[in-house]
């Protein structure tokens, strides 16, 4: 029985790993819901650093960082190396209706997660309407009634 053999499969294969591998490096999937008075952000950092991991918020642009390091270096053969190394970045414009200054943030089993509240301003907030027991009343056209 004869055995086909491709040459370019093995180098197909091995494309296809580092393009999935460039692709997943270079994106940081979130989560981002609404609840109450608050925002709340999961963004995947699976393998990341936590001593690398960096959330700034510059005017309008929240800007998260990661590391994920690579594996050994030195005297192994590598089988498979699918992991992504390198540096996660992911920026988003926030509104200007939440509280930037209070963000918080705690990163655990691989997700980071950002409390961002509503800012006090763009809270929804009930006005109390007054209303007199006098009959006299100031019409829409400014004219009084008795």
């Amino acid at each position: 029985m004869a055995t086909r053999i491709d040459p370019f499969q093995d180098l197909d294969r091995l494309f296809g790993q580092l393009a999935s591998a460039e692709r997943a490096a270079a994106t940081m999937p979130i989560d981002l819901y609404r609840a109450g008075d608050h925002y709340v952000l999961d963004v995947d950092l699976p393998g990341a650093d936590p001593g690398t991991i960096d959330v700034n918020v510059e005017d309008r642009t929240l800007t998260i960082r990661a590391q994920r390091t690579a594996g050994p270096d030195k005297d192994v053969q590598w089988l498979a190396k699918e992991r992504p190394v390198g540096t996660y970045a992911r920026q988003l414009t926030v509104s200007k209706a939440l509280a930037l200054d209070a963000i918080t943030a705690n990163y655990a089993d691989g997700v980071l997660t950002l409390n961002i509240p509503v800012a006090q301003e763009a809270k929804a907030r009930r006005i109390e309407v007054q209303h007199g027991g006098d009959s006299s009343q100031i019409t829409s056209g400014g004219n009084e009634r008795s």
